[in-house]
């Protein structure tokens, strides 16, 4: 049986089809777990690029780019020192 998700189509489906299989259509899936996605890593949408709008950075040391790291990105991020 294919269906969105909803409890009431899968108890529908239990009642009358209860050996069936229950399988819930790309979409739904899709959508359930982008739901989950964002609450497990609690995406949010900026207006601002995370890190800045150069195309890209270069460094001379690592040393170099944890300081730009600790100074430039949020803490939430994980880039500070340990």
């Amino acid at each position: 049986m294919l269906g969105d998700g909803a409890v009431w189509i899968w108890n529908i489906a239990s009642e009358y089809f209860p050996d069936a299989i229950q399988i819930v259509d790309r979409f739904h899936a899709k959508q359930r777990l982008s739901e989950v996605g964002k609450a497990i890593y609690a995406f949010i949408k900026t207006y601002r690029p995370v890190l800045d709008d150069e195309p890209f950075r270069a460094f001379a040391t690592m040393e170099d780019y944890r300081r730009w790291c600790e100074s430039q990105l949020p803490d939430w991020l994980g880039y500070g020192r340990v």
